[in-house]
């Protein structure tokens, strides 16, 4: 993290991705989580990207919209370091909530945008911000034809 942090700009932000659980025995846990964010924090990191693992084939993880966002709160309000949440968020209400809540400062979205390269797009609608469309599609798609 000191490297990084030492060779690029002050204005750029550095991130660091966790995995806040192994969701299993012995593995990393949300104590040991904490620990971590806030060691990085001293060496630099911006925001801490909060996901967990799933390495072991008898994990059982509850997974569901929003099942990580503890994770990223609990970092959050322990620590003061900001966080970016992840899993299963795939509305523009979900991502919306996690953060008017003060689980997280922000919201991966990745599997979401994968399969809806718009989705974007259509949050920024769903939400009622106006969102610039790329210059490419100004002309092929009409603005808020969702």
């Amino acid at each position: 993290m000191d490297a990084v942090r030492n060779v690029i700009p002050d204005s750029m932000p550095l991130l660091l991705r966790i995995s806040a659980s192994d969701w299993a025995e012995g593995g990393i846990d949300a104590e040991a989580s904490v620990r971590m964010a806030r060691a990085a924090s001293e060496h630099g990191v911006d925001l801490v990207d909060v996901s967990s693992g799933g390495a072991v084939a008898w994990q059982q993880i509850p997974a569901g919209p929003g099942y990580q966002t503890g994770f990223a709160a609990r970092i959050r309000r322990e620590t003061g370091v900001r966080t970016g949440t992840v899993g299963l968020l795939t509305s523009a209400g979900q991502a919306e909530h996690a953060v008017a809540t003060g689980q997280a400062d922000g919201v991966f979205i990745a599997r979401a945008a994968l399969r809806d390269p718009h989705w974007w797009l259509r949050a920024a609608f769903e939400l009622g911000h106006e969102l610039a469309w790329p210059p490419q599609y100004e002309r092929a798609i009409p603005r808020h034809s969702f």
